[in-house]
């Protein structure tokens, strides 16, 4: 890989079983229904946020829909799946219950493609384990098509260091982490050791920053991350001005070509702006239908970017491959491709 036609050490392994990018996040299973904006009030819900709610209460604010799609989800795991479409190898890690939703998503997940080693709930009958299950997101969509998240986060809240198999994620050109890990305080210690075995076989690291609330809460942990730990970095607008703490999209991307990180940074219909330490690369917004709900959107994008990255494309290739795969999530309720993914990017001339 190249930035500025400048080569960028990505680990490249020759084994059969080696992966382009493993995930870390939360395995859950989405919940969404359609809903009025003042629906939001009455159950107590920030637009456009995710708010990590008790089991009860995900279950009060499901019980207020009309009609609901359940789909599995999971911000990493979306990013995986999509990674899986456009035809790359990619793994995931996770924490599951033997539930039914558990084993759904485990279905779902490998019909994806997707390498997935669940570390079950049943399987450490010598651990005190929670009694919880499978996490879910009830996911509510407003008539902007804006989402508000209340995510129960089940078991996979309590994925250790233990749950983290060197093996595994040293399979991979790239670690992905999901910036929601970072609001469980042993999560983050899971992916300090996911972080240290990819940077000692020579792989590199990529987080997304989730939402701009998740960084207001882990400002301090995501700024080392960028400064010390991670090459990659993706966020929206919003998220890229919380971390740097501006006021405008401009002062952010002034903030991150100091780091030296690279950077993709999405702006809704603008399109992404792709920060390198000697400048940046513009990238218009793709449309594959009408909007529906943007659940998934940066996930996707995400998916697309770190495929083409892996692969050897130009970074504005890889952009463009991003904003592709986020238009089509966009254009249906869920956060996975409905199409093939590499079809899709065949019919743009993208692969």
């Amino acid at each position: 890989m190249t930035i500025d036609g400048q080569p960028v050490e990505l680990v490249t392994k020759k084994e059969i079983l080696a992966l382009d990018v493993v995930g870390i996040g939360f395995p859950l299973v989405d919940v969404l229904g359609v809903v009025e904006d003042d629906h939001l009030d009455r159950v107590g819900l920030v637009k456009g946020s995710m708010t990590i709610v008790d089991e009860q209460r995900a279950a009060a604010i499901h019980d207020t829909l009309a009609s609901t799609v359940e789909v599995s989800g999971g911000s990493a795991a979306n990013t995986m799946a999509g990674i899986a479409s456009l035809g790359g190898r990619s793994g995931f890690i996770g924490r599951i219950a033997n539930d039914p939703a558990g084993r759904s998503f485990v279905q779902a997940i490998g019909e994806a493609g997707v390498v997935f080693e669940p570390v079950l709930l049943d399987q450490l009958a010598n651990q005190e384990l929670p009694t919880t299950g499978t996490g879910r997101c009830v996911i509510l969509v407003t008539s902007d098509h804006e989402r508000t998240m209340a995510t129960h986060l089940g078991i996979g809240a309590h994925l250790t260091p233990d749950h983290v198999e060197e093996h595994f994620v040293t399979r991979a050109q790239v670690l992905y982490v999901e910036g929601y890990q970072y609001d469980e305080p042993v999560a983050k210690e899971a992916i300090a050791k996911a972080i240290e075995a990819v940077h000692d076989a020579g792989g590199s690291v990529a987080i997304s920053l989730s939402d701009s609330f998740c960084v207001d809460r882990h400002r301090a942990d995501f700024l080392a991350l960028v400064e010390e730990e991670i090459e990659i970095l993706f966020a929206n607008a919003d998220e890229a001005k919380a971390l740097f703490k501006v006021d405008t999209l401009d002062e952010a991307l002034n903030a991150l070509e100091e780091t030296g990180v690279l950077a993709a940074i999405t702006n809704g219909a603008e399109g992404s702006v792709i920060v390198t330490p000697s400048g940046r690369i513009l990238v218009a917004a793709k449309l594959v239908g009408d909007v529906v709900e943007t659940t998934g959107a940066g996930d996707l994008y995400a998916a697309g970017f770190l495929y083409g990255l892996t692969q050897g494309f130009d970074l504005e290739s890889c952009g463009e491959l991003g904003s592709l795969c986020a238009g089509e999530v966009i254009s249906h309720m869920g956060g996975r491709p409905e199409r093939d993914l590499a079809d899709l990017a065949d019919e743009y001339g993208l692969l």
